[in-house]
């Protein structure tokens, strides 16, 4: 049995659990996840003993290709797609239709319930991301695998930064390098910010020099194999100044310690607490504004996350990001993140580029 196989059986007995007979799937991810399909504008109907695939002519190849066993539903280009997966539910004999609360779009949902006034639709919420939290044998290789492909690319751009080189051009070359190694992209728009603009959790590559401040964050992925990876590293392009050795050295400490506390059993609350008694006490709790981390795969933000309540029991094959932060507008930020997997015994970290603040010197 494929593992897909194994992912939509597992899936129905959710959806049976949840109050329906079969679910809409119209998060693309998720249909990805539950059949191998790589492409898009397509939905799959799941129910008991039904399986089928809602798509168009432009993916008729490509579907019987990587989705061999499931049934295809091609709908003419003069169809409205609304209208064809009303054709399809009925005649599958759905009475109640399970739909993916956050993907799917209130006018969609509306057209269905004018168009199948005899079926119930079921909110759900959660469902496939539910499976997709816990990594099969697989997928953890091609997270691997990602995480590879971005320390490389890492590696070729920290030894390559020149002071005249402006945080667009150092992200530019990070997803050329990233494609070069073999990557399908970057897992997101990389973060380069220098100086001050570190301050910024999610900064946007300017113009700004390397040059113009003393250490720059680097916040980064790739995706390989459709799986992605996330890491993040402060590189000291100047002197290591008092302060950035001192909230270095508190951001170090509260990750080192929210990893320890990464096991099968241990909520995402305490998993963050960790992390964040170590920074309040420090001083810096204000500074620190996010959730600790989020799980990684085919997205890169994915359940479960690593927040200050957060409830959710870490499980083996989870992968998550460890990334507490300190932002301090008009000085800088400082980050440092790696991916974590969750194994029977504890944890095991994936990524391998140097954490100590005097290796991340350059030049």
């Amino acid at each position: 049995m494929s593992s897909y196989q194994t992912r939509r059986d597992r899936l129905r007995r959710l959806v049976r659990a949840a109050g329906a007979d079969a679910l809409l799937v119209t998060n693309v991810t998720n249909v990805g996840y539950l059949t191998g399909f790589t492409g898009d504008d397509s939905y799959l109907l799941i129910g008991r003993g039904h399986t089928g695939i809602l798509s168009d002519p432009r993916y008729t190849t490509q579907l019987q290709e990587e989705c061999p066993g499931i049934d295809l539903a091609i709908r003419s280009p003069e169809v409205p797609q609304s209208e064809w997966v009303a054709r399809c539910v009925k005649s599958a004999g759905i009475g109640r239709l399970g739909v993916e609360a956050q993907s799917i779009t209130v006018a969609l949902c509306g057209l269905l319930e004018r168009q199948l006034p005899d079926c119930v639709m079921v909110s759900t919420t959660g469902l496939v991301e539910e499976l997709r939290m816990v990594k099969d044998r697989r997928e953890i290789t091609s997270i691997r695998d990602a995480i590879r492909l971005a320390e490389r690319a890492f590696d070729v751009i920290r030894a390559a930064l020149r002071p005249d080189q402006t945080e667009q051009e150092v992200a530019a070359d990070l997803e050329y390098q990233l494609r070069r190694f073999g990557a399908e992209g970057c897992s997101f728009p990389s973060i380069v910010a220098v100086g001050p603009r570190a301050a910024l959790p999610h900064a946007t590559p300017t113009r700004k020099r390397i040059g113009d401040g003393d250490f720059v964050l680097v916040d980064w992925g790739a995706r390989g194999d459709r799986y992605v990876s996330d890491l993040t590293r402060i590189v000291v392009t100047g002197k290591i100044s008092p302060k950035l050795r001192r909230v270095y050295g508190v951001v170090l400490k509260a990750q080192l310690a929210a990893i320890r506390a990464i096991k099968p059993g241990a909520t995402c609350g305490q998993v963050d607490r960790a992390a964040r008694s170590i920074i309040e006490k420090a001083g810096f709790g204000a500074a620190f504004g996010h959730g600790l981390g989020h799980g990684i795969g085919l997205e890169v933000h994915e359940a479960p996350g690593l927040r200050r309540r957060a409830k959710a029991v870490l499980k083996p094959g989870m992968v998550v990001t460890v990334e507490p932060g300190i932002y301090l507008p008009g000085w800088g930020g400082v980050r440092i993140e790696d991916d974590v997997l969750v194994t029977r015994s504890g944890h095991e970290v994936l990524t391998s580029v140097a954490k100590p603040l005097d290796a991340s010197v350059v030049g």
